[in-house]
């Protein structure tokens, strides 16, 4: 029997970390000493006291049935206190709070919710990739925002297509920016209120990395500004700022009808997170001013041991202000995916090409700081001998 996949699925590129994935088991199978800093996945531990309350709440047999949907309500009122301490932002967890298994979740199967074939989906570029492969499952068009240096890699929104704005149903943004590290102040989400105001178009804005930052620095939330909340939701995840990558806890937060649209997409597809998982999450939360401060401080350390180690070779890479990725622009006569591979074949490290994330992100090359300090001096160490000696 001939199977073929469908015209949908054709249409998505190579997932780009499956291909990282390929590369770095084969140099393993070699028996290579790989340094891994291609995908964004913490190498520290889940805090023990999220581990514990886990373990706690899995031995309750009341916690092995169906989850509800729309998850625990102590949970959703531990996500709107967390909302408010942290950002100011009053969310009422009955209406404007919808737990997600990790954000990418939500903005995979979100434009399911909203996006007819025709309508236009507006994703950062580079950006990551379930923004534009959501939009092609929903059968819509993908259009870029390409995120340029010269712009301290924020989108110009008067920039877009007035045809493509007007057709435009969803638009993803997404800061502290991945793979960029780029940050972006109040202005901006402003002028986004005023585009979607304008189009008639749902903003979903991914803050993903707002509990990882620098030097003071603390990123703010779309939904700070006036109008946000009528125009659109925002994605959090517990993954990155936890380090709970495979607990699969995120939330979608903001505007109700958008958050109801979602919510059906999801009542069809999956069960809700496992109760357990949800008990720990509130813990984690509760917790998050003293496990965001000592995460910081690890990644502070291993973002300045990278990047003046990178600076004192010769390779000239700005300090990003949040999120835990360097974003470096490529040297030489190489593009960022052969940069990618001569790293690989020469040094044995695995970084990801800026072009995997869009073909906006050429020219650069993306590390991730999910490694130690002492892995971090090994592998600039191997660069230097590589490429600068």
């Amino acid at each position: 029997m001939n199977i073929e996949f469908s015209e949908r699925l054709k249409q998505l590129p190579p997932y780009l970390f499956g291909e990282i994935d390929k590369a770095k088991k084969k140099a393993m199978d070699e028996g290579r000493p790989v340094i891994d800093l291609g995908v964004g996945d913490p190498d520290t531990p889940t805090p023990d006291i999220i581990v514990k309350k886990l373990q706690e709440a899995s031995t309750d047999p009341s916690t092995h049935k169906y989850a509800l949907n729309k998850g625990l309500r102590s949970l959703r009122v531990a996500m709107a206190e967390w909302y408010k301490k942290r950002f100011g932002v009053i969310l009422d967890p009955d209406t404007e709070i919808l737990p997600l298994m990790g954000s990418k979740d939500g903005i995979a199967h979100i434009p399911m919710a909203f996006v007819n074939p025709g309508d236009a989906v507006l994703a950062s570029n580079p950006g990551y990739p379930p923004y534009i492969s959501g939009a092609i499952f929903a059968g819509g068009e993908a259009h870029m925002l390409p995120l340029l240096k010269e712009n301290s890699f924020i989108p110009d929104l008067d920039r877009v297509d007035k045809s493509v704005a007007k057709r435009s149903k969803l638009m993803h943004i997404n800061y502290p920016n991945n793979p960029t590290g780029a940050v972006c102040g109040k202005d901006f989400y402003a002028r986004t209120v005023e585009f979607a105001q304008k189009n008639g178009t749902i903003v979903c804005s991914d803050a993903a990395y707002t509990e990882l930052s620098y030097d003071g620095y603390n990123p703010p939330s779309f939904l700070e500004v006036p109008g946000a909340k009528e125009v659109g939701i925002e994605f959090h995840s517990l993954s990155k700022t936890f380090n709970m990558t495979g607990w699969r806890v995120g939330m979608a937060v903001g505007n109700a009808k958008v958050l109801e649209g979602l919510g059906n997409v999801k009542s069809n597809i999956d069960s809700g997170i496992f109760t357990a998982v949800q008990v720990a999450s509130i813990e984690a939360l509760k917790n998050s001013e003293s496990i965001k401060a000592r995460m910081n401080k690890v990644y502070t350390e291993r973002r300045d041991t990278l990047v003046d180690g990178l600076n004192r070779i010769g390779w000239i890479v700005d300090k990003p202000k949040a999120a835990f990725y360097v974003w470096a622009p490529v040297f030489g006569k190489y593009d960022s995916a052969a940069l990618a591979k001569a790293m690989l074949e020469k040094a044995d490290l695995i970084i990801t090409p800026g072009n995997g994330f869009g073909k906006y992100g050429e020219g650069y090359v993306r590390f991730a700081l999910t490694v130690g300090v002492d892995k971090l001096k090994e592998a600039v160490e191997r660069i230097r001998r590589s490429f600068f000696v």
